[in-house]
């Protein structure tokens, strides 16, 4: 009996864990089905289903559950856009695709991965509005938006649930409108970065919340 129950358990959970890397390989290979050009070959040559997905350019697993916890595509030139299932890799901490060419609005499926802590986005192409559901991200540290082309109002509520954030960069974008007073609950924030935006208004006394931050930059806009 205790056989049985003990096969019924190796198999159990080998069924899960493949499911569960079965998942992230279809959600990374559903992002290299969205890029359209690859110069370096980076994706085209690397990206294998005859390989583990863990051993790919770019992607870092846990030791524990040798799920995708990193994605990091910074400076491989792609063009792109970034697909729903992106939002399947539910153990992701990090996603860097700084100095890209990727394109058009962010999916709302990335709402799915509640363990980020980096989102770095850094010199490509997303525009329209930052969603307000950017807020969905409770152990977020850094969020990295500048040198694209996001447009609007920042929501009002972007920062109502970011206590953990550090960093705060949306530089070199189209953002007007002022600064949402949530922002001054991120009582950890060390760093802002809100130059050469059309930001307006005057800067909200509740500044003085953030007793750690060092750096803060409001050039470029028409704030007092």
């Amino acid at each position: 009996m205790m056989a049985v129950l003990l096969l019924h358990f190796v198999v159990s959970f080998s069924t899960k864990t493949t499911t569960n890397i079965s998942t992230d390989r279809s959600a990374l290979l559903a992002l290299k089905a969205h890029i359209v050009s690859d110069p370096r070959k980076m994706l085209e040559t690397n990206w294998s289903t005859a390989t583990s997905i863990c051993n790919w350019v770019g992607v870092t697993c846990g030791s524990r559950h040798q799920r995708v916890i990193a994605l990091n595509l910074s400076s491989m030139l792609l063009t792109g856009t970034v697909p729903p299932q992106i939002g399947n890799l539910s153990f992701l901490t990090s996603l860097d695709l700084t100095n890209n060419i990727f394109h058009g609005s962010l999916p709302i499926q990335l709402t799915n991965l509640h363990r980020l802590k980096l989102i770095n986005l850094l010199w490509n192409n997303f525009y329209e509005e930052i969603p307000s559901w950017f807020d969905s991200f409770p152990k977020l540290q850094w969020l990295i938006l500048s040198a694209n082309n996001f447009t609007g109002q920042l929501p009002s509520d972007l920062f109502e649930h970011l206590p953990k954030l550090q960093i705060l960069d949306l530089g070199g974008n189209e953002l007007s409108g002022k600064i949402p007073l949530g922002l001054f609950k991120c009582k950890e924030l060390e760093y802002i970065e809100f130059g050469y935006n059309s930001l307006e208004g005057i800067l909200p006394k509740e500044i003085g919340n953030l007793t750690i931050l060092n750096y803060l930059s409001l050039s470029g806009n028409r704030i007092e």
